[in-house]
């Protein structure tokens, strides 16, 4: 009996050591994660740190100085070019390798890798629009330039001199819930981060629905619904700019080809209200004097933040601001003598062609009245605990056919099935040449010869410089189209088709010093209709750009916590243009008494999306219900996808339009106008905000309007939880669903440059650290903080807190 006894107390055991060592779904090993030699709690930190810390890392060429400050930002001073970059690496991969490493799984198709099949249809997503293709064409751009060769080797080997030294027990905590290593960087990875920005930036696409718009009400009601300049716009290169140079001939769009009907795919759609700012405003205008520039860029909040503040000092280089893990240089930022930031343009360089195959084989598409053979890529996809998988992609002239058949594309909606994609981040490139070039500048005419090495995603970029100059100019390579190509899906056949090359640079639409005093951009129109090129025919909607200049046109004296104030200005332009109309076609007599109360609430409110406020969830909730009762009927099919008109051709229903038929809900047997669409959703908002927060008084937009800073991966526990905020979409501090300001900066120009700014989170990537989210409470304060921007490693400031001495 004591034997059997014992072999059960044995094989009990045993079970447990395994069950304890094995991965269970999206449960680590637990033995592995609880070990106190190597798991979890290996990654809490001490908020104490030593004051100073010496390492020797092979592959230095001299010594390296990094000062910390007290939010952890690391101030790295190096001998050489090769040290700077070097040690960008090193200290990027000590605080974020785990991020570097998803993002890298995430565009280059290989999460499957690590968390099984549950990321094949986003790994093969990524695979088949031609992420990996595209970065191996970029990284060819970039070695073939010695300097930019160079600085990405430094940066990799940096990064891989930290990976090398690292035990288990020091492996960030993702790596331990998800059961695997960090691997070496590869200098691919870099572009492979530009393909993840492209995708963030300018991977949207509508062509689909726009189609079946189209074949759905022909093209009089299209070009009605879904005009090419907007009713409200304020554009990026102010109204009436003269152009200085004789444009290229504009290529003829080919006889009227209308695509036919498809089966719908998923894609990620085009989203109105997301977007980022940026402006510089004059010395005329300010009160130093001096330039002042400011940048906001809006995309998901997340911790660990998308940005990684730092300063990098090197002979010839002395620049502030924020760097994207996973790329050397400062992407937005300042040094000495200029100051520079991004928004996105929203420029249509990502097209549909329709093919026509030969057969069934798909191996011959007819075009220039040819046969032309596809060619074959194979793409490996490793999926843990299976066998990999296989996938063959068809590339023709214009790119890789997506998805060959509904099967395989199977809940990806708005993908044409059996289309080619045509996207600019599958050229040759060099972009962070861009930024390289940006760190080192000094005046404007640097500026201008570092843009020209910027294709892809098209950005806004505003410039400032102790000068006194100040510049925009939305920038990046821009295909030479005729008018609408793109607009709707383009027959593969004709060559007309084709981009008919580039808009030279020096002809991308730029202006210097203008007038008024600033420039600014909002992702809105980048110019009035006279400019001679078709950039895109959408845009994001002009509210938060229209405030911004406003603003700013009526400034003087400006300082620096001006700027602040606009940035986090909750001030709704939408509502100014549309609130009196909406409340004119309201009739009191017929609301009870919950919905009286919620009218005085509209009537007396200010029309600022603060946090504390109740009109703005009454609006906002209005406004939604009564956009969605407007188009739903006509606009909502199951069998395909519609677009929807924008919110700009809404409001011209609304306000030159009440008795539009588009206003008659279908399924009812009388006609509606605007008002009896109007009456009804405010009715339902109403009721719709009774039910979830109970009776006026209940109603803060900061209540409503839940948010949250979450973990990149939504681990939960990593996030910041929800908390109260203001703004929304529309307005310039535009906070909605988890996306928002990922940085804010202001920069004041001059004899002795001073920059302000914050993240959302903390500069570590570790959620055992106090540098994980430390910033965030000024950042929700809507306060910046002062940037510590060192001249020397021997310049003395209270404000540094650790000396981290590199050697060879």
């Amino acid at each position: 009996m004591k034997i059997v006894k014992a072999f059960f107390s044995l094989a009990i055991t045993l079970a447990l050591i395994w069950a304890l060592q094995t991965k269970f779904g999206d449960i680590p090993p637990i033995g592995k994660f609880l070990n106190p030699a190597t798991g979890f709690w290996q990654n809490a930190e001490s908020k104490n740190i030593n004051a100073a810390e010496q390492l020797k890392l092979k592959g230095l060429q001299g010594e390296v100085t990094v000062k910390y400050d007290e939010n952890r930002i690391p101030h790295i001073f190096a001998e050489n070019e090769h040290d700077l970059y070097y040690a960008q690496g090193y200290i990027t991969a000590r605080d974020r390798l785990w991020q570097l490493d998803i993002q890298t799984r995430s565009a280059s198709g290989r999460l499957s890798e690590v968390v099984g099949a549950k990321a094949l249809d986003v790994d093969r997503y990524h695979r088949r629009m031609g992420m990996v293709y595209g970065a191996e064409n970029t990284l060819k751009g970039m070695m073939k330039d010695p300097v930019m060769r160079a600085v990405v080797n430094a940066y990799t080997e940096g990064i891989n001199t930290y990976v090398r030294q690292l035990s288990k027990k020091d492996y960030p905590i993702e790596f331990k819930l998800l059961d695997y290593a960090p691997e070496e960087w590869k200098p691919i990875n870099c572009a492979f981060l530009l393909k993840l920005m492209s995708e963030t930036l300018a991977g949207g696409t509508n062509e689909l629905s726009m189609t079946n718009v189209l074949n759905k009400f022909g093209a009089k009601v299209t070009n009605d619904l879904f005009p090419d300049y907007p009713m409200h716009e304020s554009p990026i290169i102010p109204v009436g700019t003269k152009w200085d140079f004789k444009p290229l001939p504009i290529p003829a769009p080919p006889a009227a080809f209308k695509a036919q009907m498809l089966t719908g795919m998923k894609m990620k759609d085009r989203v109105e209200g997301i977007g980022s700012n940026n402006w510089a405003i004059s010395g005329s205008k300010t009160a130093s004097g001096y330039p002042i520039l400011a940048n906001d860029p809006h995309l998901d909040l997340t911790f660990p933040s998308i940005w990684y503040q730092m300063q990098l000092s090197a002979p010839g280089v002395n620049v502030y601001g924020v760097t994207l893990p996973g790329a050397p240089c400062v992407v937005i930022g300042y040094n000495k003598k200029i100051s520079w930031g991004v928004t996105n343009v929203d420029a249509d360089i990502l097209d549909w062609y329709q093919l026509k195959f030969k057969d069934e084989s798909r191996n011959e598409y007819w075009y220039n009245n040819q046969w032309n053979k596809v060619t074959y890529r194979i793409e490996k996809i490793a999926i843990k605990g299976q066998p990999d998988l296989i996938d063959t992609v068809r590339y023709t002239r214009f790119g890789p056919m997506v998805y060959d058949n509904a099967k395989m594309g199977e809940g990806h909606d708005n993908i044409p099935i059996g289309n080619a994609l045509k996207w600019i981040a599958h050229d040759e490139s060099n972009d962070i040449k861009t930024f390289y070039l940006l760190n080192r500048g000094s005046n404007y005419a640097d500026y201008r010869e570092a843009l020209k090495f910027y294709n892809a995603p098209a950005q806004n970029f505003v410039f400032a410089s102790a000068d006194n100059d100040i510049a925009i100019t939305p920038n990046g390579r821009l295909p030479l189209k005729y008018k609408d190509q793109g607009k709707f899906i383009i027959d593969g056949s004709d060559p007309a088709n084709d981009w008919q090359g580039f808009i030279p640079f020096e002809q991308n639409p730029t202006v210097k010093n203008p007038p008024r005093g600033f420039v600014s951009s909002a992702n809105q129109s980048s110019t009035d209709p006279t400019y001679p090129y078709y950039i895109n025919w959408q845009f994001a909607p002009y509210e938060r750009g229209k405030r911004i200049n406003d603003r700013l046109g009526a400034m003087q004296k400006a300082t620096a916590d001006s700027m602040r104030v606009l940035q986090t200005d909750t001030y709704s332009i939408r509502a100014q243009d549309i609130l009196p109309t909406m409340l004119k076609y309201l009739d009191a007599s017929k609301l009870d008494e919950n919905q009286l109360a919620a009218l005085e609430i509209l009537k007396k409110w200010d029309k600022f999306f603060d946090a504390d406020s109740e009109g703005a969830s009454v609006f906002a909730n209005w406004w939604t219900r009564f956009y969605r009762a407007t188009w739903n009927d006509n606009f909502s099919d199951k069998q395909m996808p519609l677009n929807w008109p924008s919110m700009d051709r809404t409001e011209e229903l609304l306000l030159k339009e009440p008795n539009s038929a588009w206003f008659d809900n279908k399924k009812t047997p009388m006609k509606e106008t605007a008002t009896d669409v109007l009456s009804r959703s405010f009715n339902l908002a109403v009721d719709g905000l009774i039910k979830k927060h109970g009776k006026p008084g209940n109603w803060q937009w900061g209540k409503v309007k839940k948010f949250e800073v979450r973990h990149l991966a939504n681990i939960p526990g990593f996030g910041s939880g929800n908390f109260a905020s203001g703004g929304t979409g529309s307005t310039v501090n535009a906070l909605t669903e988890g996306h928002g300001p990922s940085w804010r900066m202001v920069v004041q120009l001059g004899p002795q440059v001073k920059g302000y700014g914050i993240l959302p989170g903390g500069q570590s990537g570790n959620p055992g650290s106090f540098f994980y989210d430390d910033m965030l409470p000024t950042w929700k304060d809507g306060k910046l903080k002062e940037l510590l921007y060192l001249q020397s490693p021997a310049e003395k400031s209270a404000r540094i807190k650790t000396t981290l001495t590199l050697s060879k």
